[in-house]
């Protein structure tokens, strides 16, 4: 009974796992002739953003679907199609062409500039595709459980993914919303839920097989940080601004420093969500990937030694990939909570009877 209830667990985690060696095994049947194997190729490969979807490959040839090409011309306006016109990178078309250099996006390039000439890729990438994959799931749940409880009402228990939102919803609301927003919290949970539930989906479809690495892309963070800090600065109050701008009972001299502190940390706040989710979830891709390589440079030196490490990687690749399924709930978590926990600092009241003693203390 308990094998039948893990049983649909156990399957994907070994399709991940199967996935992501299958895909370094290629790569060691192409650098063969070089006489080792190509890890960095393999991290780099998995890590970026990309016109395809790349899921495996097949005696070194990519099995992968290539994505739509959108792009603005200074020169001869817009251009659609598709990235297979490219062949993974290695052929020029209608003059453009992706940079070999960059590794960590294919970014398109005109292959022979003339002047003044410029593009803009509006191009349809792997991580934009994951992203609207994610919002038409979480606009599937969400929508799903709102017409539930619309049909039948609070009053009878939930069912189906109802029933698996509605603790999470409420953990929100009790642990994080309320805590630090007080009597205003209903009016920020439609921000907080949809940071939460966001970022979650996208990290959970990144552990899939040829899943994209959408919330360990720095512009991703920085655009999620971007919109907490906005969110902060719109609805920040009269109380905040006098506090970060004049502190109370505070002589002149240690004043202008802490104003000084103050506002530096206003800027570090959002550069702090922004790097912790992004080299959080990179990070663990990057490890469960050098894991499953070892198994593969152990093999260039041996195939005793490859097959001997095998056992080991395999295991320290699915207790990584567990880890992995904390890390994208807790990430998810700690984005949301300390969005909540900013933006409560920003429309806290001020306390009358504190900031009279506060200014008698400055005379």
């Amino acid at each position: 009974m308990i094998f039948k209830r893990f049983l649909p667990f156990i399957t994907v985690l070994l399709i991940t796992l199967s996935g992501v060696s299958f895909s370094a095994s290629a790569n060691e049947e192409k650098t063969k002739e070089e006489g080792k194997f190509n890890a960095t190729e393999v991290i780099f490969g998995h890590i970026r953003d990309s016109h395809y979807w790349h899921l495996f490959d097949i005696n070194g040839e990519p099995v992968a679907m290539p994505l739509p090409v959108i792009i603005y011309d200074n020169q001869k306006g817009f251009s659609f199609f598709s990235a297979s016109y490219f062949h993974h990178g290695h052929e020029a078309y209608n003059g453009y062409m992706i940079d070999p250099k960059n590794q960590m996006k294919e970014k398109i390039i005109l292959e022979n500039a003339a002047n003044g000439q410029k593009i803009y890729d509006f191009s349809i990438t792997k991580n934009v595709l994951s992203m609207l994959i994610s919002v038409v799931i979480m606009i599937w749940l969400m929508t799903g459980a709102a017409s539930k409880y619309k049909k039948n009402g609070v009053m009878k228990a939930p069912s189906g993914f109802q029933n698996a939102l509605e603790p999470v919803i409420t953990f929100i609301r009790d642990e994080v919303a309320k805590p630090n927003l007080g009597n205003k919290y209903m009016s920020y949970m439609p921000l907080i839920l949809t940071v939460f539930f966001f970022i979650w989906i996208n990290n959970l479809l990144g552990l899939l097989p040829g899943g994209a690495n959408f919330v360990g892309n720095i512009t991703v963070t920085a655009c999620l940080a971007l919109v907490s800090f906005v969110v902060m600065m719109a609805n920040s109050n009269k109380h905040f601004w006098s506090h970060l701008l004049n502190p109370p009972g505070i002589p002149f001299a240690i004043k202008c420093l802490l104003v000084l502190i103050e506002i530096m940390s206003l800027i570090i706040k959002p550069v702090a969500l922004m790097i912790r989710l992004f080299a959080n979830i990179l990070a663990g891709h990057i490890v469960i990937i050098c894991i499953i390589s070892m198994i593969f440079i152990f093999g260039a030196l041996s195939k005793f030694a490859g097959w001997g490490f095998m056992p080991v990687s395999l295991a320290f690749t699915m207790f990584m990939f567990l880890l992995e399924l904390m890390v994208a709930a807790i990430q998810a978590f700690i984005f949301a909570n300390l969005t909540a926990v900013f933006i409560g600092q920003a429309i806290e009241e001020g306390n009358g009877h504190e900031e009279h003693h506060a200014h008698e203390a400055s005379h």
